[in-house]
């Protein structure tokens, strides 16, 4: 891949780095830091890129990687009732839906995301998250069977 086309995909690719990198840091300057690192670890690595083809998954992957590096950096790695008192609860201008995504498990939250938000098939997602098909398709039966519980308790307690 040509360093133009590195770029058009970059370019193209940045909402969803962004929402992938939203999905594990949930800080908008940790999630800056992240896609950015991504973005020049990847260009310094353009060349071990096997396949063009793969370049967005390849860099996902990338920017995944940098996510939990940045976790580890910072020893964030706390449940998201710490994580939500230390930010000040950011998600107030959410939907319910979203911050019912946001309380799932890493493994879950980042299997929803690549699935419905990015549009990543079960076998891409797999390959990202070094896991088998499987795995992914049980994640995500799992993540929608916990959004549909939380959901409904939301709205039993609204009616209440």
């Amino acid at each position: 891949m040509k360093s133009e086309e590195f770029a058009e995909l970059v370019l193209a690719s940045t909402d969803s780095l962004y929402r992938v990198a939203k999905g594990i840091l949930r800080q908008d300057s940790e999630c800056e830091d992240a896609v950015w690192e991504a973005v020049t670890t990847a260009f310094e690595k353009l060349d071990t890129l096997r396949e063009d083809r793969y370049a967005k998954t390849w860099l996902i992957r990338i920017l995944i990687h940098e996510c939990y590096r940045i976790l580890r950096s910072q020893k964030l790695v706390a449940s998201l009732d710490e994580t939500m008192q230390v930010t000040q609860n950011p998600l107030e201008d959410y939907s319910d839906l979203y911050e019912a995504i946001c309380q799932l498990d890493d493994k879950y939250r980042l299997s929803v995301i690549l699935f419905y938000m990015e549009g990543f098939s079960v076998a891409e997602i797999a390959e990202i998250m070094n896991t088998s098909p499987g795995n992914v398709k049980n994640r995500l039966h799992r993540a929608r069977a916990k959004l549909r519980k939380q959901l409904e308790q939301e709205e039993v307690l609204l009616w209440n």
